[in-house]
């Protein structure tokens, strides 16, 4: 059977696995999050200059959070 230590030691590993993937996930998926959000701060802007109304405002919007 496995000591104390062997159990130990290989939960350890599966945390820093855990982590190390958990890190890997959150650097993959940070570019597509700002493109979203990069759009919605555009809209926002052009809603503001005048160039679109509120109606096509709240249309893009709710396209760009499908």
């Amino acid at each position: 059977m496995m000591g104390l230590g062997m159990m130990l030691n290989m939960l350890f590993y599966i945390i820093v696995l855990g982590f190390a993937i958990y890190g890997f996930v959150l650097l993959i998926m940070k570019p597509f999050e700002n493109k979203a959000n990069n759009a919605l701060v555009i809209l926002k802007e052009r809603f503001a200059q005048g160039e679109i109304d509120a109606e096509e405002f709240e249309e893009r919007k709710r396209l760009l959070k499908d």
